[in-house]
């Protein structure tokens, strides 16, 4: 029952949050949240609705893992394999060690954490091993030896007597070399069968929190009968074990998160180590289907006690995350909220899961495949149409996400990015018309055609990759340029666009499917809500084909490192050079420096190097460089050799390895074109570099020689793009040299199969000598 003062409260503002629903604000949910916290700041609601008085102050769990920053009460379990070395006989202080220090790092952050242990079995069983050696006789000694070594039998309950006051030793010292203090609590299953009993346990442990003394529980195993197979009671749990106990003991002390810790990383959709079996980084108890793997190597507890205490816990507003304990820094990553081990929630999950996401893109992408190219370049020009006809719909979206960014302190670079207007949403559709005409047979196409043997032909043809997955930056008009080329391909498609775009991503990405819709399923294409599901995406190999990441090199190398057997294709950087030969045309190169860096500087194909060859260092034209960039707003940076000339200068560049994105530059001074070439493949991203020059040697070995996907000769680095090479539109620019390189259009999203056609033919046939193969080359039938 609330108090006089609670009810009154939420009463208060239960009738305000009518009141201004009355009027068109609906925020009761924020009146609610905001009484609870008046009455105690403790009780947290976090994303929940509040509906009744009784409901108002009770503590809910966190829905999502960046709630888990803002908890105070912390309850960690050990289990006996993460702190028990693989003998079974002794600690393994190296991981206990790591655990200890991450607990006093939340308790001195302020955090009151509680620990339940296990431990004292195997510390015991290591100190009367060796007393019972000891006390054998010669004999015994022998047949020991003769038997194979095996170790005598040591009852557990005399274990755990001889090792409890060792293990709290150890705590103790550890926990002191951080400042922090300990104190021993040992339960038994008939103190929590008794009101009175955890009344006097709840009032201890609150007075030791009080003190920022760490409280250490564990169950007196000396004292404490074997493990029965009894049946939980009345909702309330059995402490059959220390998984039990510390559910139980989290319940009672109203604590806000449980991290069970044993030597597995959480939940699995199948028996771990099984090719289809995945990591649950999320689980419902209401929604998800598990499979439990049975025991840990030692301890009481398997699997099925950990989901049973978790989702106990859970059922009275704990949060619990079940992990590895061998993890670095598994319980500091939870609390801020990294996605470590399995995260009970009872969030309904709003859209569809990821996993079927892709799946219904797998199966979309065989309809789609199976359309003629009319029908596909059909739905690309439906799509091009809508642009056009909701483009005041689009720019109105659009213009909120520009608000929202300015609003957040957004880079000028990345709002470049993100603003969309007329003229880009008119070159867009033109695009995507140009993708549609020039892809209506890009899928099936004969690439080739062999005659093998008298009355065998072998062709070549282009089939679709499969499915896509795309992430991409703060560019909305990315959105429909990828959506196009997957749909003309024959490829399903999960898209995952950034958070600055989400308004802008929504409207575009429900044109794509009313587009789509009358031709083939809207699931073909898909947008991927959560950032916390690419994770999860990136092992789905079965239905999953390639990646390709548009963003930052941090961002590329991360989803190269979590992919689990997927390729990735993209770029790096875009560390772009110009270099002005001896023999250039000056003026030429003015315009191209020009266009090169300020067109549009947060492009990725923006010049960042400008490498000028020496003999123009003391020239006209040296200057007038640099008074150019000046009046365009660019920063200069000078490399290391331009910089020991300069008396009086620009800065030093940090790095000439930089992708600035911004009217920002280096500049630099080479001795000849062979430096140049050196330079740019040194310090460069094999993205695009151009030279400018009139000597068609010096031309042809630039060209030749730079390993970049684009390579230019008296032209901006601009050009580098899949619209202005008439690609339609890009998926991105790749910096591989495997599969696709430079600006990825329809040919890069494609791949072939052999299609063998015969008259009854058997290899045995030529090995015997029966047929020869002739292995001749047909024209093509288009042909």
């Amino acid at each position: 029952m609330l108090s006089q003062r609670a009810a009154t409260l939420y009463r208060a503002c239960r009738g305000l949050s009518q009141g201004l629903s009355a009027v068109g604000i609906h925020q009761p949910r924020h009146c609610n949240r905001l009484a609870a916290v008046l009455i105690n700041p403790k009780y947290r609601c976090y994303a929940t609705e509040v509906n009744d008085e009784e409901d108002f102050l009770q503590p809910h769990a966190a829905l999502l893992r960046s709630d888990l920053n803002k908890v105070k009460r912390i309850v960690i379990k050990l289990g006996s394999a993460v702190i028990t070395r693989e003998d079974e006989c002794g600690l393994a202080l190296g991981r206990l060690g790591s655990i200890v220090e991450q607990v006093a790092e939340l308790q001195n952050q302020g955090r009151e954490m509680i620990m339940v242990t296990s431990g004292a079995v195997a510390f015991g069983k290591q100190k009367l091993r060796q007393e019972a050696v000891l006390s054998m006789s010669m004999r015994q000694n022998l047949n020991s030896i003769e038997s194979g070594g095996r170790p005598p039998t040591l009852e557990p309950r005399a274990c755990a007597a001889a090792g409890q006051s060792g293990l709290m030793s150890l705590y103790d010292a550890m926990f002191l070399q951080y400042g922090v203090k300990t104190a021993q609590i040992l339960v038994t299953k008939p103190d929590f069968q008794n009101e009175h009993s955890r009344e006097n346990l709840r009032e201890t442990i609150s007075e030791l929190l009080k003190l920022n003394i760490i409280p250490i529980v564990n169950a007196n195993d000396a004292v404490a009968p074997p493990p029965e197979p009894d049946m939980d009671l009345a909702g309330v749990i059995s402490v059959k074990d220390n998984d039990s106990l510390a559910a139980r003991l989290a319940s009672e002390l109203n604590s806000e998160l449980l991290v069970i810790m044993s030597d597995v990383d959480g939940l699995y959709t199948a028996p771990p180590g099984m090719p289809d079996s995945r990591l649950l980084h999320t689980y419902s108890p209401d929604r998800d289907q598990v499979i439990i793997a049975g025991k840990s190597r030692v301890g009481t507890g398997g699997m099925d006690s950990k989901v049973k205490a978790a989702t106990y816990a859970l059922a009275r507003h704990c949060s619990v995350v079940i992990c590895n304990g061998c993890e670095e820094n598994a319980i500091v990553n939870i609390v801020k909220g990294k996605k470590v081990g399995t995260f009970f929630t009872n969030a309904v999950h709003k859209g569809t899961p990821v996993e079927l996401q892709a799946k219904k893109a797998r199966e979309g992408s065989r309809k789609l495949q199976a359309l003629s190219g009319m029908h596909r370049a059909a739905i690309v020009n439906r799509l091009a149409d809508l642009l056009l006809e909701r483009q005041a719909d689009i720019l109105a979206a659009n213009q909120q996400d520009v608000q929202e960014a300015f609003a957040e302190g957004m880079q000028q670079s990345d709002m470049a990015r993100l603003y969309l207007s007329e003229q880009k949403l008119e070159t867009l559709a033109t695009g995507l018309r140009q993708i549609g005409t020039d892809s209506v047979d890009a899928v099936g196409k004969v690439l080739q055609r062999t005659q093998m043997a008298e009355g065998m032909v072998l062709e070549k043809i282009s089939v679709p990759i499969g499915v896509l997955m795309v992430i991409f930056e703060s560019r909305p008009d990315a959105l429909p340029q990828v959506a196009a080329l997957s749909i003309c391909s024959g490829n399903g498609l999960l898209l995952k666009g950034g958070k600055e775009a989400k308004h802008s991503n929504k409207i575009l990405f429900s044109l794509v499917q009313e587009a789509i819709e009358p031709f083939a399923p809207i699931d073909t294409v898909a947008l991927v809500s959560r950032r916390e599901d690419i994770a999860d995406l990136l092992h789905l190999n079965q239905y999953i084909d390639l990646v390709v990441p548009r963003g930052s090199e941090e961002l590329v190398t991360r989803i190269q490192q979590q992919s689990q057997g997927i390729p990735v294709l993209g770029h790096s950087e875009g560390i772009c050079h110009v270099y002005v030969d001896q023999d250039a045309d000056l003026e030429m190169a003015l315009h191209i420096v020009k266009d090169s860096k300020c067109d549009y500087p947060a492009a990725c194909n923006s010049m960042e190097t400008l490498l000028i060859h020496k003999d123009h260092r003391h020239s006209l034209f040296f200057d007038k460089m640099c008074e150019m960039l000046r009046l365009q707003g660019v920063t200069v940076h000078a490399g290391p050799k331009l910089g020991q000339v300069l008396k009086f200068g620009p800065s030093l560049a940090a790095s000439m390895k930089t992708e600035y994105g911004s009217l920002e530059c280096a500049i630099e001074i080479v001795e000849d074109l062979d430096e140049a070439i050196e330079h740019i493949n040194k310090f460069g991203s094999s993205h695009t570099d151009s030279i400018v020059t009139n000597n068609d040697e010096s031309a042809a070995k630039f060209l030749k020689m730079v390993d970049s996907a684009c390579v230019f000769r008296n032209a901006s680095t601009r050009f580098a793009d899949g619209y202005r090479f008439g690609l339609g539109a890009e998926v991105g620019v790749s910096t591989s040299r495997i599969h696709a390189r430079g600006p990825v259009g329809i040919e890069g999203l494609l791949t072939y199969k052999y299609v063998l056609t015969g008259t009854g033919q058997a290899a045995s046939d030529f090995s015997a000598g029966k047929e020869k193969f002739i292995h001749e080359r047909l024209p093509l039938i288009s042909d």
